[in-house]
């Protein structure tokens, strides 16, 4: 099947052409630069700077990952709309896109699997948070709930549309581990804040398998929690990463700092969601890494 990737170059996005190539799918990319990104994906990628490029070579399934990253910098007014934008736009062109291969050939995708993110829960404390958990109102969801709506619009066309919440993103050489690795190999590491914020959290394996499974199911559809079925909170998380590594890990940052030094984004430190993949396991999906120490012993190992 010919499968449709945005964000196809980046770190879960790389992984998944590959899965997707050595399964015998085609593999149709959206880049903004093809020459630089083609020697990170599976020789025969058909790499187009635009979604709309592919009208001529109609995909059997689309999976959107693109998005500029939340953390790349402070959230000024500014930033915030280009958050928004970078995620809200290209998806809005993937519905016109099925839009227009049902108007001119009367055929759409089956399926697209759309990324969002845990920051869609907001806040939650320590409560248990299921796909029927409702939202705590702050930025965070309210992107996420934009990038919902607009992926959601495909499915007037007759597409299937599945939504994965991911959690933070966990392999080797990249994702949310290649900021974290380095203080803590110096034994600099430490929590954030108190620490009891719950940090949901998914071997890239894991991810991509999910991916894999929502493409492949003609049932599942909404929203699914892409994190694994064992959550930590960030002392909990500390505490792992540091006796991987064989390191101490007595370098706490207050919350106070964090605040100052990152504004309103201090808040993807210091708050969390306990959230768990009800849907993936309700579905029959089986995680290979289903805990942290498994997760991590494997990357660093």
């Amino acid at each position: 099947m010919r499968v449709l990737i945005t964000g196809g170059s980046g770190f879960v996005g790389q992984r998944l052409c590959r899965r997707l190539k050595e399964a015998g799918h085609r593999l149709l990319v959206v880049s903004r630069e093809p020459d630089k990104v083609r020697d990170r994906l599976p020789e025969g990628s058909d790499i187009r700077r635009s979604v709309l490029d592919f009208v001529d070579t109609p995909p059997d399934a689309i999976v959107n990952l693109a998005g500029e990253s939340i953390a790349g910098r402070r959230w000024s007014e500014e930033q915030k709309e280009r958050l928004i934008d970078s995620r809200v736009n290209i998806t809005g062109d993937l519905v016109t896109l099925c839009e227009q291969l049902q108007s001119t050939q009367g055929r759409t995708p089956k399926v697209m699997v759309s990324a969002s993110a845990m920051g869609y829960y907001g806040d939650q404390g320590d409560r248990e948070v299921t796909e029927q958990t409702p939202p705590h109102d702050e930025f965070a969801h309210r992107l996420c709930k934009r990038w919902e709506d607009a992926a959601s619009a495909a499915e007037k066309f007759g597409v299937r549309v599945a939504l994965l919440r991911i959690g933070l993103v966990l392999d080797a050489g990249g994702g949310s581990l290649k900021k974290m690795l380095p203080p803590f190999k110096m034994g600099l590491g430490g929590r954030f804040g108190d620490g009891k914020q719950f940090m949901p959290w998914i071997h890239r394996e894991d991810l991509v398998s999910a991916i894999l499974f929502l493409l492949e199911r003609p049932d599942l559809e909404g929203p699914f929690n892409g994190s694994a079925p064992h959550p930590v909170t960030n002392a909990e998380f500390t505490r792992i990463l540091a006796k991987q590594l064989g390191r101490p890990a007595l370098m706490p940052m207050p919350a106070i700092a964090l605040e100052t030094a990152f504004g309103e984004m201090s808040r993807l430190l210091l708050t969390g969601a306990d959230m768990r993949p009800a849907r993936l396991l309700e579905a029959g999906f089986e995680f290979r890494f289903p805990t942290l120490d498994k997760a991590l012993a494997a990357i660093l190992g």
